[in-house]
């Protein structure tokens, strides 16, 4: 029985990443044996073992042979006699299959170390095409290493046109999708994760709604030129994510911008409070995908009143204290934290207010002025009873902001 460290812990390391969890594969050996090690089997028909003392992964060297459609339409051979080359073969990119064995000897069977310095995400062979999830994941390779100078070889880009073409994509599970998406936007870059996937033709059967996005949503600037939508939203995504590594956060943000899908002129835009029309639209893709409510709700949010905060400074007192209502500041006050990083966009006809103060912050002292009004503000205790305590509440709050924004 021999065993060997692979993929991801020795491909960061060798990039001088942090590398902390660890993978193992143990060759000539079977679930008998290892169980009379003191290992602890996880799952009957794909034998992963835990080691006793350490608790980290080991898998038995194994073999694929498509036998169906999707990801999981495999058939697996455990059997003693598979090599090392036979298992790392199996794997998807080259740079992912580099092991090292007990005594720090690095195996590298697929030429991995010369595309990590040369930067290139490429296939190891032709199996590649068999695992449509392996799309999903070279795209979020190509977010988390594209500030290193990594590219896609051509060759494994076509590869992943052959994929999506193919309809395999409409076999992954929401859950699945959802899940190498939400590590898709942990990364440095996740605008990139989203620009790798439409060039492979992956969003059509993914994400149709940001393929129609990004396909045809512009607008019309005074000089009669055409500009595109899709390059702040993903100036916004790339900006958001320097400032907050939340998933939630930086989907929401990349996504209010679908509020520019159904046309409005520049005359509606100022009396347009919630529009629900590109709500609906963003709706049916976060529900497919089985979005987090937290998710749900902020991109709900921010697309739906992005023309409102857009253009907040020629808003009534009235309408900010709705909007602070609807999204119920007053019980979930860290909701506010969420909306601190929103920027005024210079798209069309917005401008940017006096001082270049971001809208987040405009925002955030909104509503320090009103968040501390209660039941105890009132002049005369027990005044009011039922509905008029939250009537004479939304007057006292407009009345401070109104006197706020007049200083």
């Amino acid at each position: 029985m021999k065993i060997y460290l692979v993929g991801g812990y020795i491909r960061d390391r060798l990039l001088g990443f942090p590398a902390n969890d660890r993978d193992w594969v143990v060759v000539g050996s079977t679930p008998k044996k290892m169980l009379q090690q003191k290992y602890q089997q996880v799952g009957r028909d794909f034998p992963v073992f835990i080691h006793p003392v350490t608790h980290e992964e080991y898998a038995l060297a194994r073999t694929e042979k498509k036998s169906g459609v999707g990801y999981s339409g495999f058939l697996f051979n455990f059997s003693p006699k598979i090599t090392l080359k036979e298992d790392l073969i199996r794997r998807d990119l080259t740079i992912n299959a580099i092991a090292q064995d007990e005594n720090g000897k690095i195996i590298d069977l697929f030429n991995g170390q010369q595309d990590l310095k040369n930067r290139v995400l490429r296939h190891i062979s032709d199996s590649f095409k068999e695992d449509p999830l392996r799309v999903l994941r070279v795209a979020r390779f190509a977010a988390a290493l594209s500030n290193l100078g990594f590219y896609i070889a051509h060759k494994t880009l076509c590869l992943m046109k052959k994929i999506c073409n193919s309809g395999e994509l409409l076999y992954l599970t929401p859950e699945r999708v959802w899940r190498e998406t939400c590590k898709g936007l942990s990364v440095s870059r996740p605008h990139v994760y989203f620009q790798v996937l439409h060039r492979c033709n992956a969003l059509i059967y993914l994400f149709p709604e940001i393929n129609f996005f990004i396909n045809n949503c512009y607008i019309f600037n005074y000089n009669a030129r055409r500009l595109s939508i899709i390059k702040y939203s993903f100036m916004e995504l790339s900006r958001i994510s320097k400032f907050t590594s939340n998933i939630h956060i930086r989907l929401s943000y990349f996504l209010q911008f679908f509020s520019h899908i159904y046309y409005i002129s520049i005359f509606k835009i100022q009396n347009t409070f919630f529009d629900d029309k590109p709500v609906c639209f963003l709706r049916s893709l976060l529900k497919r995908l089985r979005a987090p409510l937290e998710t749900q709700r902020l991109s709900f949010a921010l697309c739906g009143f992005h023309n409102f905060l857009q253009t907040i400074e020629h808003q009534s007192s009235e309408l900010i204290i709705n909007f602070f209502n609807i999204i119920d500041v007053w019980r979930n006050p860290k909701r506010v934290d969420q909306l601190k990083y929103l920027n005024f966009y210079s798209i069309g006809v917005y401008k940017k207010i006096k001082n270049h103060i971001l809208l987040g912050r405009l925002l955030q002292s909104m509503f320090f002025i009103v968040k501390d009004v209660s039941i105890h503000s009132f002049k005369v205790k027990n005044a009011f009873q039922g509905i008029k305590i939250r009537n004479e509440l939304y007057r006292l709050r407009v009345k401070l902001l109104k006197q706020w924004r007049k200083r």
